[in-house]
């Protein structure tokens, strides 16, 4: 059975009670963080994991929101009673490697844990791509956001799957890859009255969760305009089928 964790569903508006965009896919063998927002690694330890048992980390996009605490990640990874045995790979978009090197430019072997210990692996944005990271499959696709961005299905050795959209905004090849999927961790940013380009209203994200019959849509990514309305009742506007409304800390299995 895998478990699935919303570690942070936020965004970059500083929140008490929730952390930017992370998270957590738990196998038998693999251990998936996809993004790592400022808040990541504090709710990684809430959750019960240490920075040496991620096995890859999956970034849907650059965004600061998504990727800030890559760098406190590494840097903590030097730390001499860590005990990262197995390389961390680094999944990302097109220019993902270079947005990397660009941080080793800054801060140099402080983002260097030990030889061999950290590898990137740069995703095409021109379709669909597919990928196993041990026991994991993995499927991506562009999505309307930044020229870099892409979402994920993650097929679990149960025969389950996951899939997160990162940022984006209505997006038809997005539907086409979570069609069917048991989990679909969606962002939702802002009410419907207040539609904002490259990201999804509650109707919006429900209008694809209906088109592409998922088993359960999880909403996540709310701008602090989100507390102050109904989200639930706008996205039952378009969707019927089982709904959550994502809080930190929040754990599925499949």
């Amino acid at each position: 059975m895998a478990r699935i964790t919303l570690l942070g569903t936020g965004t970059c508006v500083p929140s008490l009670v929730r952390s930017a965009s992370a998270a957590l896919v738990q196998t038998k063998s693999e251990t998936l963080l996809v993004d790592s927002g400022p808040g990541t690694l504090h709710r990684l330890l809430e959750a019960g994991v240490s920075i040496d048992d991620l096995t890859a980390i999956f970034y849907t996009h650059i965004h600061p929101d998504h990727t800030a605490e890559l760098v406190p990640l590494l840097f903590a990874t030097k730390y001499p009673q860590c005990h990262r045995r197995q390389p961390l790979t680094l999944y990302g978009g097109q220019g993902f490697l270079a947005f990397f090197n660009r941080l080793k430019a800054v801060y140099g072997e402080w983002l260097n844990p030990g030889p061999g210990l950290v590898r990137c692996e740069e995703l095409s944005v021109s379709g669909r791509d597919r990928f196993t990271h041990g026991e994991l499959a993995v499927s991506t696709v562009p999505v309307n956001h930044r020229p870099e961005s892409v979402a994920c299905r993650v097929s679990l050795p149960s025969g389950r799957s996951v899939a997160f959209s990162g940022d984006t905004g209505p997006c038809s090849a997005l539907v086409d890859l979570v069609r069917g999927v048991d989990l679909f961790v969606c962002e939702c940013s802002t009410p419907d009255d207040e539609p904002v380009s490259g990201h999804l209203t509650p109707s919006l994200a429900g209008k694809m969760a209906t088109e592409a019959q998922v088993g359960r849509l999880v909403l996540t990514h709310f701008y602090p305009s989100c507390d102050k309305v109904d989200i639930e009742k706008e996205c039952r506007r378009t969707y019927d089928g089982k709904l959550v409304l994502g809080k930190d800390l929040e754990l599925f299995e499949l």
